[in-house]
């Protein structure tokens, strides 16, 4: 078993966040638990507290082999899967979420409503109605790989100019472009 340590997320119950590293903490497993501090209002005051930000998950720094002793965890679920592996989570990841956390309070999440992988259709600007394959995913806008004369393109558009279509993989492919097939339907 490998003795190298990597970044990974758990899946805690809900609430649980806090709890959870701290348990960690005390069986010597090193875990981030990334804290936002929102002003909060009651009837009768105002005050700052720390929350969660990511509701229901911690980061988990182990090797292999402490992996058993993070899944007996209370209040641990599981591990954040990706194709069947527990996710690994980049050290830059990390220290860019405590870093930008020092430096900014009441921080909210946006989830992004475009994936890497997703089919888009181009709804603005010089390639309108063409379609693609989402290949990064930016703040504000998206990487997208158009398939055209055996060729790849790739052409970063802005997220308001598309939008996401659901084609079933094996049609999308089977004219072998779905440049080419769009193309051929609009003339």
């Amino acid at each position: 078993m490998s003795s190298e340590k990597k970044w990974y997320a758990v899946y805690t119950k809900p609430r649980w966040e806090k709890k959870v590293a701290d348990l960690l903490h005390k069986r010597r497993v090193d875990s981030f638990c990334p804290l936002n501090k929102v002003l909060r209002q009651w009837a009768d005051r105002k005050k700052i507290v720390e929350e969660p930000l990511f509701t229901s998950y911690v980061f988990v720094c182990a090797s292999e082999a402490e992996k058993l002793t993070v899944r007996q965890t209370d209040g641990v679920l599981n591990f954040v899967y990706w194709l069947g592996q527990p996710a690994v989570i980049k050290d830059e990841e990390i220290e860019a979420i405590r870093i930008f956390l020092g430096q900014h309070e009441q921080v909210k999440l946006e989830k992004v409503a475009v994936n890497v992988t997703d089919k888009v259709k181009i709804v603005h600007g010089p390639f309108a109605q063409i379609e693609g394959n989402v290949v990064e995913v930016r703040k504000n806008s998206v990487r997208i790989l158009l398939p055209s004369l055996g060729y790849a393109m790739v052409a970063e558009i802005a997220k308001t100019k598309i939008e996401v279509i659901n084609i079933a993989p094996a049609a999308a492919y089977s004219s072998g472009s779905i440049y080419s097939e769009k193309m051929r339907k609009s003339s």
